[in-house]
C-alpha cells in the first residue's frame, strides 16, 4: 500500500512502525479522544495542512518505512 496524502489515519494506523514516525512529526491527533472516534474519516493531507505539518517528508519517511 503507498499511503498518500488522501490516506486516513486508521489505515496508517495498521501499521506498527507508523506510530514511532508520526509521533516524531507531532501529529497531535494520535491521543486525542475526538480524533480516536473520526479516524476513518481524518485523512493524512488535511491533518498535516491543519497542524502545519511536512506533508511531503512525512509521507516519504512513512512509505519508505511501511512497504
Amino acid at each position: 500500500m503507498k499511503i498518500t496524502e488522501e490516506t486516513t489515519l486508521a489505515e496508517i494506523c495498521k501499521y506498527s512502525q507508523a506510530e514511532k514516525i508520526l509521533i516524531k512529526y507531532r501529529l497531535p491527533c494520535l491521543h486525542c479522544p475526538l480524533a480516536a472516534m473520526e479516524m476513518g474519516q481524518l485523512k493524512i493531507g488535511q491533518i498535516c495542512q491543519k497542524y502545519n505539518i511536512d506533508l511531503k517528508n512525512l509521507l516519504e519517511e512513512l512509505n519508505k518505512n511501511i512497504s
